[in-house]
């Protein structure tokens, strides 16, 4: 967690001293720990808070300014609270600004402007949901200071629609939930269609999550990410002779959809959608795996992940496939897969303490080999969802 006071120091250095308070919010990164491009297909996803995120230092203006800045990135600046647009150059900033349009379209009216300090400890594009989480801790913020209810479903309601909408990336809501929704030494069985969720424990007991960072930047806008949705969306469109009122493969069984797959016509299209119904299977036996602290079968899960994700929806690539080769070659290691979007980004895997130290040297050597990439990696904990620090 970033130290406070040398946050509000930076703030007051960027924005000047005033007699109003320095509020400070968080939210964190998210981890999804199984069930992957299962979102937007309305099936079940399994995703983690992290105990780092996003922290935000925000401040009441006497004007009706906005102000943007990061310790992350030099550029900052002012707009006008009451009219915000997209601008490509503005980059991360079009985060806060969608929030604050959505909010907008919400009905509400800002009694001032305000000034806004991100201190990001994610690593952008790495796939753990930096974006859902200034989205997150924007909205949560901004309601706060305003006396408004801070539902934190409706939240990531909010949040995920601004990002479909005024930043064009279609995701599915499991980013914003997680991040709004997390608990510590929880994880989170979600529903995406119904957004009926449970809080599962995670008692890794000797085990650790490690998190390996490829350090190959993947933007989601200009992914496959949406091709891949409309694969999805054919599917369904062909399966609906057998099922009229299909609207989402995740309306599927495993066995509805194998009874009925012939008549996806694309044997692409037919790859994606098989992926995606047996991956919300695989949630299903994670969740139960992990409530009956068989973490031995929910590392077999992991891998199965991977592989699916690997060779019937194709959106690993040479870098995560090299990084979670070389995982698995370690002993003490009981799974590990791709996490997020895929294309870059990151893996999660299950190594036991013992083996911690000597998991980052031979798989940052393999995937170095490999790939001339250097990896990152952190050995996480699982945290609270958004929350006010201070």
């Amino acid at each position: 967690m970033a130290n406070i006071q040398e946050l509000i120091e930076q703030f007051e250095s960027r924005y000047g001293a005033s007699q109003a308070e320095v509020a400070v919010f968080h939210a964190p990164g998210r981890v999804n720990l199984i069930g992957e491009h299962t979102d937007y297909n309305g099936g079940y996803v399994f995703p983690a808070a992290l105990t780092f995120g996003t922290t935000l230092l925000i401040r009441k203006r006497e004007d009706n300014q906005l102000g943007l800045a990061s310790t992350n990135f030099p550029a900052g600046k002012h707009i006008s609270i009451e009219q915000v647009s997209y601008d490509e150059a503005d980059d991360w900033m079009n985060y806060p600004k969608g929030i604050v349009n959505e909010l907008h379209q919400r009905g509400v009216v800002f009694s001032s402007g305000y000034d806004l300090l991100y201190h990001g400890e994610i690593p952008n594009g790495s796939g753990l949901s930096s974006s859902a989480s200034i989205e997150v801790v924007t909205a949560f913020a901004l309601l706060s200071m305003e006396g408004q209810e801070t539902n934190t479903v409706d939240i990531a309601l909010l949040s995920q629609k601004s990002e479909n909408e005024f930043n064009g990336v279609k995701c599915g809501i499991m980013d914003q939930f997680a991040v709004a929704n997390g608990k510590k030494d929880h994880a989170i069985l979600l529903m995406c269609d119904t957004l009926e969720y449970e809080l599962v424990p995670f008692q890794s007991g000797s085990y650790k999550l490690v998190i390996g960072n490829t350090n190959k930047r993947r933007g989601l806008v200009d992914s496959k990410y949406n091709e891949r949705r409309s694969q999805c969306e054919q599917a369904v469109a062909e399966l609906r002779a057998a099922y009229p009122e299909l609207t989402l493969l995740g309306q599927l069984t495993a066995e509805q959809f194998h009874e009925a797959k012939h008549l996806i016509q694309d044997d692409i299209v037919r790859s994606r959608a098989e992926h995606v119904v047996e991956e919300i299977a695989r949630v299903l036996q994670s969740n139960e795996a992990l409530r009956s602290n068989d973490l031995h079968k929910f590392g077999e899960l992991m891998n199965a992940s991977h592989d699916s994700l690997r060779n019937l929806y194709e959106v690993t690539g040479a870098e995560l496939d090299a990084m979670v080769d070389a995982a698995r070659q370690v002993e003490g290691v009981l799974g590990s897969r791709m996490t997020g979007a895929g294309f870059g980004g990151c893996t999660v895997s299950l190594v036991h303490e013992d083996q911690v130290e000597q998991f980052k040297q031979h798989v940052g050597e393999r995937y170095t080999a490999a790939t001339g990439l250097v990896a990152d990696f952190y050995v996480c904990n699982i945290g609270n969802g958004v929350e006010r620090l201070q």
